[in-house]
């Protein structure tokens, strides 16, 4: 048996701000855009890898939570403590370069880590951490 990944999610509170991050900064091809109740799923992934999405999700629609939930998780993500993504280029200066001049919100500049990687790390408009890596 084998195991893929296929999709993940993040949490998002303004679909617009998402989608230009992750269509029109990190490049990300657009998969799907539904609407339903006046909430706003974005699936996004990279061209060239077409099974693997992203799934941008009001977290508002989370079955089950209660208003002190819900609010506990406006709180994390304005505070940037709620989701994060790790992504990998072949170029992390380049690419750092490329999205500092976008107006990303930086969090790290490209560092070398003392467990081995080469990264940077950005906050999505909701407040999601995205760090990016190094990979050869």
């Amino acid at each position: 048996m084998t195991i893929t990944i296929q999709a993940s999610f993040l949490p998002q509170n303004d679909p617009e701000a998402a989608l230009a991050f992750y269509r029109d900064t990190l490049g990300f091809e657009v998969r799907n855009d539904v609407g339903y109740n006046g909430m706003r799923w974005i699936t996004v992934g990279p061209a060239d890898q077409p099974s693997i999405s992203i799934v941008l999700y009001p977290p508002a629609a989370s079955p089950g939570l209660t208003d002190d939930e819900r609010k506990t998780i406006d709180e994390m993500m304005a505070k940037g403590t709620f989701g994060s993504i790790l992504l990998a280029t072949k170029n992390v200066d380049g690419e750092f370069e490329r999205l500092q001049a976008s107006d990303a919100e930086v969090v790290q500049e490209p560092t070398d880590q003392p467990y081995g990687v080469r990264d940077c790390a950005f906050r999505d408009p909701a407040g999601n951490m995205v760090r990016l890596q190094e990979v050869p």
